[in-house]
C-alpha cells in the first residue's frame, strides 16, 4: 500500500498489512457452503468480511484495495444483520473483475480472510449504465412475487443455494440494498423452524428472573460462545452470539428443552 493511500484514507488503512509484512499467524478461510459462481460479471460479492469494521470505513478499504484493478461504479455495504459481513464491488469492465478475483481472493483484512466470487445477478450500476434498469427492476420484482408464493421450505432451499444476492445498489449513491431481496427471502415471511442456520441464537419465552448473568453461564458451557445481549425494554428476549454456525446449531439443540418453562431458542433472522 501506497504512503499515499494511507494518508487519504487513514483509518480505513490502518486494517491493511504493510507491504511485504504477513501476519504471523494466517487466518484460514472458511470453507464454501456452496461452488463459487464462475459465471463472469462486472460484479464481485465478498463474504467472510470482518463484522466490526464500520460501514463507511469498509467501504473506503474497499475501495483503497480494489481500484487498482479498474474503475469502480460502486460498493455497496450495509450493516444490517442480514448483510454484515458482505460486501459486492462493481467494476465497469468484467476483466478488472476477474482480475481482481485473481489475486484478491483470501487477502487478510481485520484478521479474516475474503472470499471473494463473481456475483450471481446483475448490479442496479450496471443496469443502469447499459439502459436496462427498468427491465431490470422489473424481473426483480416479478421474481420477488414468485417466491413470496412458494411455501417456506421451497423459499428457505432455493434462496440460500447459490450463496448471496447480486449487488443491486444505484450507481448514483448506492441507497438500494444490495440486490434489494434479489435472492433471499424476506426472513419474516419464514417460520422460525425454518429458519437459516446463524450464529447468533434467538431466546423468546424468558422467565421475568432471569439475568444476564445466568445465561451466559448456561450458554457458555459450549465451545464458541461469544455474548449474550439481552434487551431491557423486553426481558423475554435475548440474542446469544457463536464463533461461528455449527457452534450455535451445537448449543441450540442441546438447550432446546431447557428448563420446565420452555425457553424458545431459534436462529435469528438474517
Amino acid at each position: 500500500m501506497t504512503q499515499s493511500t494511507t494518508n487519504v484514507f487513514g483509518a480505513a488503512s490502518s486494517f491493511l498489512p504493510p507491504p511485504g509484512v504477513m501476519p504471523t499467524t494466517t487466518p484460514q478461510p472458511p470453507t464454501p457452503k456452496h461452488p463459487p459462481n464462475t459465471t463472469p460479471s462486472n460484479t464481485i460479492y465478498i463474504n467472510n468480511l470482518n463484522e466490526k469494521i464500520k460501514i463507511p470505513v469498509l467501504k473506503k478499504t474497499l475501495r483503497t484495495i480494489f481500484e487498482r484493478y479498474g474503475e469502480i461504479l460502486d460498493i455497496v455495504a450495509h450493516g444490517n444483520l442480514r448483510m454484515r459481513g458482505q460486501a459486492f464491488v462493481v467494476f465497469k469492465d468484467q476483466e478488472n473483475a476477474a482480475k481482481a478475483i485473481k489475486e484478491v481472493n483470501g487477502f487478510i483484512l481485520k484478521e479474516k480472510a475474503m472470499l471473494i466470487q463473481y456475483a450471481r445477478s446483475k448490479s442496479d450500476a450496471i443496469a443502469i449504465s447499459d439502459g436496462t434498469i427498468e427491465e431490470h427492476k422489473r424481473q426483480r420484482l416479478e421474481a420477488k412475487e414468485k417466491r413470496a408464493k412458494e411455501p417456506p421450505q421451497k423459499r428457505f432451499k432455493t434462496s440460500h443455494s447459490g450463496g448471496q444476492a447480486g449487488g443491486s445498489a444505484s450507481a448514483a449513491g448506492g441507497s438500494g440494498g444490495a440486490g434489494g431481496g434479489d435472492t433471499f427471502p424476506a426472513s419474516g415471511n419464514i417460520a422460525d423452524e425454518f429458519l437459516p442456520p446463524n450464529k447468533i441464537l434467538f431466546l423468546q419465552n424468558l422467565p421475568e428472573d432471569i439475568t444476564e448473568a445466568m445465561l451466559t453461564g448456561l450458554f457458555q458451557q459450549y465451545p464458541g460462545f461469544k455474548e449474550v445481549r439481552t434487551v431491557p425494554v423486553k426481558k423475554e428476549i435475548a440474542f446469544v452470539e457463536y464463533e461461528n454456525e455449527a457452534q450455535a446449531m451445537i448449543a441450540k439443540e442441546a438447550l432446546s428443552n431447557y428448563s420446565d418453562h420452555k425457553i424458545k431458542i431459534t436462529f435469528a433472522r438474517k
